[in-house]
C-alpha cells in the first residue's frame, strides 16, 4: 500500500526529457512514451528530488492553491499509475 512514507526511485530503464514546457517519460524495454502536463512534470520533479512521497506532497501544498486532501489524492494516484507502468519503483520504509 502506498503511503506518505513510501520511498520512490526511477528504474534505470526509464528516461525523462522536458520538451517545450511538457515532459516525456520513455520506458526503454517496451519503447512506450508517456506525456506529462505541467502539474505531472512538477510532481515528477519533486518525487525524484525527495525520493519520498511525503516531502513531495509538502512542497506541492506550498506551491498550489488547492485543498491538501485533493493534492494528496492526485499525487498518490500519479505515483500508483507510474508504478503500474513501471516508471517508478516503490519502496516501503
Amino acid at each position: 500500500m502506498t503511503t506518505l512514507n513510501t520511498r520512490v526511485s526511477v528504474p534505470d530503464k526509464v528516461m525523462f526529457r522536458e520538451l517545450q514546457g511538457e515532459s516525456v517519460l520513455l520506458e526503454l524495454e517496451s519503447g512506450r512514451y508517456f506525456g506529462l502536463n505541467d502539474t505531472g512534470t512538477r510532481m515528477w520533479a519533486l518525487l525524484t528530488l525527495h525520493g519520498q512521497i511525503g516531502p513531495a506532497l509538502a512542497d506541492l501544498q506550498s506551491e498550489f492553491d488547492a485543498p491538501g486532501e485533493r493534492l494528496e489524492k492526485e499525487l498518490m494516484g500519479f505515483v500508483d499509475t507510474l508504478a503500474a507502468q513501471k516508471l517508478l519503483e516503490l519502496h516501503e520504509s
